[in-house]
């Protein structure tokens, strides 16, 4: 039985042609295992009007269906709050975990498609890491993806994307983000 020829993520072609090399001498790396990678991409709708209103996480796990290609957990408060009426174990959200070639996929589309369609932007602040190499950025709003046609939309929803990678050092992560084509602002 022939192998089925599987085509990489174009994004996913350039991190290993051009990225991973640049990468190892800018930094003086010897091995490309010491290359930091992107691990997991993480996206996140926290709904929290979902208390008065059940189809707004309904419509946002079908929005984060479609812009991830896969379905999304739903998640439930840890603990109630009385000032906004949660209970412990309310869902109020949706979570999603990208790995391998949707993760590549996702990321591509974010940079070339969705970014470039945000309202007066100037770019990423670059202070958006953690401290151990992960990087995340908030959106106002899941319409800069083309998969949501906002004439069917009940609902405007914004929406975090949180990319994991390996390293644990910011400035090598945003060295990479930064050949992978993410647009940060120019201080």
């Amino acid at each position: 039985m022939p192998a089925e020829a599987t085509t990489l993520p174009r994004l996913e072609t350039r991190y290993r042609e051009e990225v991973v090399p640049a990468l190892m001498k800018k930094f003086n790396l010897k091995n490309v295992h010491q290359v930091p990678r992107v691990k997991k991409v993480v996206l996140n709708m926290g709904v929290g009007k979902a208390i008065d209103n059940k189809k707004r996480l309904e419509e946002a796990v079908q929005h984060l269906t479609a812009i991830s290609g896969q379905k999304p957990v739903i998640t439930k408060a840890k603990t109630s709050v009385a000032g906004f009426r949660l209970r412990e174990g309310m869902p109020i959200g949706c979570k999603v975990d990208l790995r391998d070639a949707r993760m590549w996929e996702f990321l591509d589309r974010l940079i070339s498609l969705a970014i470039p369609r945000i309202r007066d932007f100037r770019g990423i602040k670059a202070n958006s890491f953690d401290g151990r190499g992960n990087f995340s950025l908030g959106l106002a709003e899941q319409s800069v993806f083309p998969e949501i046609n906002m004439d069917k939309a009940e609902f405007s929803q914004g929406l975090d994307v949180t990319v994991v990678i390996s390293g644990g050092n910011d400035q090598m992560s945003s060295e990479l983000l930064t050949l992978l084509g993410m647009p940060f602002r120019k201080n």
